[in-house]
């Protein structure tokens, strides 16, 4: 059996320089702003900016890649996000930031897009796991280095802006000169977004929310470390601490979510998260301890993201994970945007520390809303094992749901690869926009996979452990 970091190594040395260069980019863009001495609220908008292009992305990628294919919509994402990038250096105007921002976020929602869906065509069903599990390790590390390449170049001048642009600039050799055949493009998940917050309240509330955090966490944490008088290079290890302690985490975090209550635990770490975040808004910085205090808030708070998404996935049917995978993308996206701008408008009203004084109010209205919840519905049903690596950013598409290993292969087939009517439809459309188009060659797709379903043991969320053992035994 072929080692997958050996299989997929052009693909994932590409996505080691995007997620780099796109983690670079938040950074610089952060610190940036600070050291100009822009108002908070314009930070705030420029990092939602961001999060609103990549969920704008995940519909316009579906319809560019059907059209061109993989490897042209990579290059041309790869190519407009790196222009838009050096665009910072060319003009000073904030608004114009925030349109670049936004692009940046398209254009590389497309790129995860590509990656995710060429990952999930050719790998086998007995290694999706492992496929998975690389491909999100290897974007931790893409962030990580991103925040420590900061610290290369302290006067924060034009030399970072070009390593973005060199890094977007060389993600497109690899998987240009791959020579595995690129696959065939999917069609967008369903969306059904009252349905699933009707039978995952829980998990998508804390989605809204922990997203509310990480996005004001990534947009925010640089300036906020930069107004306590950090140097560039000090800004980027506080970064790199937080990043490496969600890695760390999620492993150990993954065991104890099969042991407990999923609920339960997201609860347990809620009230944690919302103590701490208190703490480091009233503690006076002091470097040691500020480092220790930010390395737990990343175990802490990028592991919302992870748990809520087993228990979401815990509560519908196998069928419905590929839909639910677009409703977490799309309440992710939603809240990491508007978390930015209600932090920063805080910070610039009542002060630097309020960026972690935000952080700990969402914990408590998190909090306060499971409770409520929790008491609402009956006993939850749980599958052990059912945990899955996720990083803190929204480092993924709605392809995602057809990578996850615990997604049925041929659940993905049914529901995300056109069927007969749906090409006739577009077939109509196409002849209405170019009757000479040839639509034929352009709405013909197939999976050339060999289905084997993956099965995944049942648990319950909140049983006794006598019950545990009953069933266990039997």
């Amino acid at each position: 059996m072929a080692n997958p970091l050996r299989t997929f190594a052009s693909l994932y040395s590409t996505t080691l320089l995007t997620v780099l260069a796109g983690g670079l980019l938040t950074t610089y863009l952060g610190l940036r702003l600070s050291v100009m001495h822009v108002p908070q609220l314009w930070i705030g908008g420029m990092m939602s900016a961001y999060y609103v292009g990549l969920v704008a992305g995940s519909k316009i990628g579906h319809r560019l890649i059907a059209q061109v294919g993989h490897i042209r919509a990579f290059v041309a994402s790869a190519g407009i996000v790196a222009a838009s990038a050096l665009g910072h250096a060319l003009v000073d105007e904030l608004a114009v930031w925030i349109l670049l921002r936004l692009i940046v976020g398209m254009g590389m929602m497309c790129q995860y897009m590509v990656l995710e869906s060429w990952l999930n065509e050719q790998a086998e069903s007995s290694q999706r796991g492992t496929v998975f599990a690389s491909y999100m390790i290897v974007s931790y590390f893409g962030l990580i280095l991103g925040q420590g390449a900061i610290s290369l170049y302290p006067e924060l001048g034009l030399e970072p802006l070009l390593l973005i642009a060199i890094c977007f600039a060389l993600c497109i050799v690899p998987i240009s000169l791959t020579r595995r055949i690129h696959p065939a493009p999917l069609v967008p998940a369903p969306l059904k977004i009252a349905h699933y917050w009707r039978k995952a309240p829980q998990a998508l509330t804390t989605i809204a929310i922990g997203s509310m955090i990480v996005g004001s966490f990534y947009g925010l944490a640089p300036a906020y470390a930069s107004n306590l008088g950090l140097p560039p290079e000090k800004v980027a290890t506080y970064m790199t601490a937080t990043i490496l302690a969600g890695l760390l985490a999620q492993w150990p975090m993954g065991k104890l979510s099969d042991i407990m209550s999923r609920s339960r635990l997201i609860r347990i770490n809620c009230v944690l998260l919302g103590i701490l975040a208190l703490a480091i808004a009233l503690t006076p910085y002091h470097p040691t301890l500020s480092l220790v205090m930010t390395f737990l808030f990343g175990i802490l708070g990028f592991t919302f993201y992870p748990l809520a998404t087993a228990l979401a996935n815990s509560r519908v049917e196998q069928s419905e994970r590929v839909g639910l995978s677009a409703t977490i993308l799309l309440t992710f996206g939603l809240g990491a945007s508007i978390g930015p701008l209600i932090a920063s408008t805080l910070m610039q009203w009542l002060g630097n520390s309020m960026l972690y004084g935000f952080m700990s109010a969402c914990t408590l209205i998190l909090f306060l809303r499971l409770r409520y919840v929790h008491s609402q519905q009956k006993a939850e049903t749980n599958v052990t094992q059912d945990y899955i690596m996720a990083t803190g950013d929204l480092v993924s598409s709605p392809l995602a749901a057809a990578l996850d290993p615990r997604v049925d292969v041929e659940s993905v087939q049914e529901q995300m690869t056109p069927t007969h009517s749906d090409d006739e439809d577009d077939l109509g459309a196409d002849a209405l926009e170019d009757n000479d188009t040839d639509s034929e060659q352009q709405l013909t797709f197939e999976f050339d996979v060999n289905p084997e379903p993956t099965f995944v043991e049942a648990e319950t969320n909140d049983i006794e452990e006598s019950d545990l053992d009953a069933v266990k035994t039997a």
